[in-house]
């Protein structure tokens, strides 16, 4: 198999699992979606969305595992609890949404930035009285 084969096949991949992030963030605004699988898909979205990994990826190896195993994992969990016909209708907003370009939210993009950093500032100064 060619590289060239191999990075059309991961490209594609990516492409498809983008589309799926994105029919979960149209089904979790959904009335028909049980509340767990709503929460479970929040979570889901937003990390996969999140510009900071639980991994970070300037480590060898391990900063990608995230990236390949734990965003693919989620997106299927989160699959499995949502009913198939909110599913196929998510789907459809998701290629009408991806068809006119990519959607840009600077709000939400603020909004997970001050979340980690509070979340940053909270274990700092957890392990700063921890230690003293």
């Amino acid at each position: 198999m060619s590289e060239a084969t191999v990075f059309q096949m991961i490209k594609s991949k990516a492409k498809k699992l983008k589309l799926e992030a994105y029919v979960l963030y149209f089904a979790y605004r959904d009335s028909r979606v049980s509340w767990y699988a709503k929460m479970f898909a929040i979570c889901v979205v937003a990390y996969a969305f999140s510009p900071i990994d639980l991994i970070p990826d300037f480590i060898p190896l391990l900063g990608y595992l995230d990236d390949i195993i734990l965003v693919p994992l989620g997106i299927w969990l989160a699959l499995k609890l949502i009913p198939k016909a909110v599913i196929s209708d998510c789907r459809e907003k998701a290629q009408e949404l991806l068809a006119k370009g990519k959607p840009k939210n600077w709000l939400m993009g603020f909004l997970f930035i001050m979340i980690w950093i509070l979340l940053g500032g909270w274990f700092s100064w957890y392990l700063y009285t921890w230690l003293s």
